[in-house]
């Protein structure tokens, strides 16, 4: 919980679609303030060319992309291991700065569900990080440390989903 700091941390987590796009959401607001705004994805490759990616970088976002792919697609989980824990030490860094008014960790629930990433270490940095840092967290099944140490949590709740019905994602919709 936030100890009356001026940054916030909020965790936008759930099987529903949406967490990601309620981040860039705030990422669009928090550049409209002329916020200084860095992204780290933690499951996403380069291989996806995102319409998010692609307009923040436009607008100045520093935007790393840390991951290799989704892991049920790795062909060497020691690698897809090692490129999430890169992203973080990447990402603990860019919070400690100080230099970002709004750090985004996308999917960054999943490397810590997984044990790649250290939920205490993640905690210590979010709690120990500049006052000014405002923090968005993002992907399903948030593990309870995270959960406690946000000020926001949302958990988004698939009602229906296109892709159940075999419907691929779409460029412009979905990235």
């Amino acid at each position: 919980m936030s100890d009356g700091r001026s940054g916030l941390v909020i965790v936008n987590t759930g099987d529903g679609k949406g967490k990601s796009s309620s981040a860039f959401g705030v990422m669009l607001r928090a550049i409209a303030r002329d916020w200084k705004v860095a992204v780290v994805q933690f499951i996403k490759s380069d291989k996806w060319q995102t319409g998010e990616k692609k307009m923040a970088e436009q607008l100045g976002v520093d935007w790393i992309v840390g991951g290799d792919g989704f892991t049920w697609e790795s062909e060497d989980m020691e690698a897809t291991t090692k490129a999430a824990q890169d992203a973080w030490a990447r990402a603990r860094a860019l919070i400690a700065e100080g230099a970002y008014d709004l750090v985004i960790l996308d999917e960054a629930t999943y490397p810590v569900t997984f044990g790649w990433i250290d939920v205490g270490d993640v905690v210590e940095t979010i709690e120990n990080r500049p006052s000014r840092v405002n923090i968005v967290i993002t992907g399903r099944d948030a593990d309870q440390a995270l959960i406690d140490v946000a000020d926001t949590v949302t958990e988004m709740r698939k009602v229906k989903h296109a892709f159940d019905e075999g419907i691929v994602a779409r460029k412009g919709l979905d990235f």
